[in-house]
């Protein structure tokens, strides 16, 4: 005995052929639909899983200390190169040495970077600067008074706006023979000074060498 056509709730009817097979068309529809999603989160999954043993198997620490600057090293092969004596600060053990080179194209400075316990300082010595020299590296400030600090006489700069001068503060200047000599960052004036005495003696001896 034939089976009567399954009545449809929705429709109150039976289906006909072609409801039956729109309906089964989009049930398979949707179970392909369901079937691709799946597969899609499985190989996310499966991807971030190589991602993590890749970032985990990488070897971790902290990277190796950088090696310290010698500053009298490479003075002596400045001093070689340029044929000329260069100073040496006597800097304190506990400022830091960020870099120690000849900088400047038209006016080639003997320039040491220090981090001192506070904001940063530079010991430049210009060779054959003329006077204008520290006025340009310090965004045209001028002087303002002396201090005489291990017998030589320092020219005081004040930096109106360090924003405009490379974030210095403050600067001292003095000239050692053919050559200026400033010292300049964002240190307290009392560092500056610091590092003005441990280069005092130096720029005496440059100027006895000038003929």
């Amino acid at each position: 005995m034939a089976q009567a056509p399954r009545v449809v709730a929705e429709l109150g009817r039976p289906e006909t052929p072609q409801e039956t097979a729109d309906r089964k068309a989009a049930s398979s529809e949707a179970y392909r639909a369901s079937k691709t999603t799946r597969n899609l989160v499985a190989a996310l999954l499966a991807t971030l899983g190589v991602v993590a043993v890749i970032v985990l198997g990488v070897p971790r620490g902290t990277p190796p200390a950088r090696e310290p600057i010698n500053v009298a090293a490479i003075a002596h092969e400045v001093q070689q190169a340029e044929g000329r004596t260069v100073i040496v600060p006597a800097a304190p053990d506990d400022w830091v040495v960020n870099s120690a080179a000849v900088e400047g194209d038209s006016t080639p400075a003997w320039t040491v970077v220090y981090a001192p316990s506070e904001g940063f300082l530079r010991i430049a010595q210009a060779f054959d600067a003329d006077d204008a020299w520290p006025a340009r590296v310090l965004g045209g400030a001028g002087t303002d008074g002396t201090v005489t600090i291990g017998g030589v006489k320092w020219d005081r700069y004040v930096i109106a706006d360090p924003s405009k001068a490379g974030n210095v503060s403050g600067a001292l200047g003095v000239h050692a023979g053919p050559d200026i000599v400033l010292i300049y960052g964002s240190a307290g004036e009392k560092t500056l000074e610091r590092a003005a005495a441990a280069v005092s003696a130096q720029v005496v001896r440059l100027r006895e060498e000038t003929p």
